[in-house]
């Protein structure tokens, strides 16, 4: 069986797509095939990746990707899901094509305020909602192991 693409979006590609790229490519690798990208691309968020260190899923080698990047690259998604928070939905980049598009909003790790213990326990927060929705969603359309 092929595996359909599906591709999240948000404003920079440097925290909670990366993470839900990451995790759904973990989860239901079988099925999709993820891939992620943002209407600004900036650097991976440093205490994403060490958030995601944290649970065994290195994301340091990753680099942000620009929506029009996956644009020209011709693939075809059967999923685009956009990340973005309500603060940020108006930024949150339209992806063209036919694809059944969702909206996952989470906050930006990137706006946290506070010390760095808090920011990676926010980020912590953030990381775990956005596994048990990919797991959530795993559950709902990928086929079951026979």
């Amino acid at each position: 069986m092929k595996r359909k693409n599906v591709l999240f979006i948000c404003i920079h590609n440097s925290a909670r797509s990366q993470m839900a790229e990451a995790f759904l490519n973990q989860i239901c690798g079988d099925t999709f095939a993820a891939h992620s990208a943002g209407v600004e691309p900036g650097e991976l968020n440093p205490v994403v990746v060490e958030a995601m260190r944290e649970i065994g899923v290195d994301i340091s080698g990753n680099r942000t990707k620009s929506v029009f990047e996956m644009i020209k690259s011709g693939k075809l998604f059967a999923y685009v899901i956009a990340v973005c928070d309500e603060a940020s939905a108006e930024r949150c980049p339209i992806f063209p094509g036919v694809a059944t598009r969702l909206h996952w909003g989470f906050p930006d790790p990137s706006g946290f305020q506070g010390t760095p213990a808090k920011k990676l326990a926010k980020t912590r927060e953030i990381r775990d909602a956005i596994k048990s929705k990919i797991e959530q969603w795993c559950a709902e359309v990928c086929p079951p192991a026979v």
